[in-house]
């Protein structure tokens, strides 16, 4: 499944990679959830040599909202897993074999390839599950940094975990495989994030209930990305996602701690001159400052 918004510059690439991604397995089906775009995107996934299904949403409701438009047209009892992507990612040939081999494994429901930009460098896509610690130490000496010393922070930075398979809380959600009864008995994505920490709350979700985030390296996908940090509006909506999903599983005190933390970091990087965190500062701190719906 691929949720595409204007994605017409990025789509062709993606469905041009899926039949050699999906050598070794079956490719049942390729649904394509548009969410009201202003572009070509669903006439040029329409015209795709593929078993394709395009889905129009009807309106920007981002990501989980077109996920789930998506899976609701789908017979999850006839298949063993759906492929989430992003419209900018490219699967490199065979990748899909063995992330479909890694959900073999009795409790595993989502399985996260290795994620590398247009340059073969990989990307750090797997997260621990947010923490007031780790928060407090991105804030006070930066995200890369604290990922490499030892579980202190929330993004895994150290070279050598992505060289070898093993579980994770979660991992970005541009790529990921789940299986038809992790989505079956975990239910929908939640729509009220928009953009960004829905698939946080769905691995955090999935995990309550059981399932495994698996990750295997030998899956490779390319994804060109990094619009967060670039666009202030979207860098503010992503704070804020991270906030509104932490006080959802956490208490008020430890739920306040951490909206005190984050808002750290982004106003000192934001004294540093980083416009997206001047952003991010100002939605944390400002309710009426906060997106409450995508451009249509």
């Amino acid at each position: 499944m691929i949720v595409t918004y204007n994605s017409a510059k990025v789509l062709p690439g993606c469905l041009a990679s899926l039949a050699e991604g999906a050598r070794g397995t079956h490719l049942a089906e390729v649904v394509v959830a548009d969410n009201a775009s202003r572009d070509d995107s669903a006439a040029i996934a329409e015209r795709a040599e593929l078993p394709i299904r395009v889905v129009r949403t009807g309106r920007n409701g981002g990501y989980a909202a077109a996920i789930n438009a998506g899976t609701r047209t789908l017979d999850l009892e006839a298949l063993d897993a759906v492929l989430i992507l992003n419209p900018d990612c490219r699967l490199r040939p065979g990748m899909l074999a063995p992330l479909s081999d890694a959900l073999r494994e009795p409790g595993r429901g989502i399985a996260a390839p290795r994620i590398v930009d247009p340059g073969g460098h990989v990307h750090p896509s797997l997260r621990r599950a947010p923490s007031v610690r780790g928060a407090v130490a991105e804030a006070l000496i930066g995200g890369r940094l604290a990922g490499r010393i030892g579980t202190l922070g929330e993004v895994i930075t150290d070279p050598l975990r992505y060289e070898r398979p093993g579980p994770a809380d979660w991992s970005t959600g541009a790529a990921m495989l789940v299986s038809a009864a992790a989505l079956r008995e975990v239910g929908p994505w939640d729509e009220s994030f928009l953009l960004y920490s829905e698939e946080t709350e769905f691995a955090l979700r999935a995990a309550d209930r059981g399932w495994t985030l698996w990750y295997e390296p030998a899956a490779v996908v390319e994804h060109i990305g990094g619009d967060a940090k670039v666009n202030p509006m979207l860098a503010s909506l992503l704070a804020v996602n991270k906030v509104l999903l932490f006080r959802r599983r956490r208490g008020p005190v430890a739920a306040f701690a951490y909206h005190a933390a984050v808002t750290l970091g982004e106003t000192l990087r934001a004294l540093a001159g980083r416009r997206t965190s001047r952003a991010a500062a100002i939605a944390l701190m400002r309710p009426s400052r906060r997106m409450r719906s995508l451009p249509g």
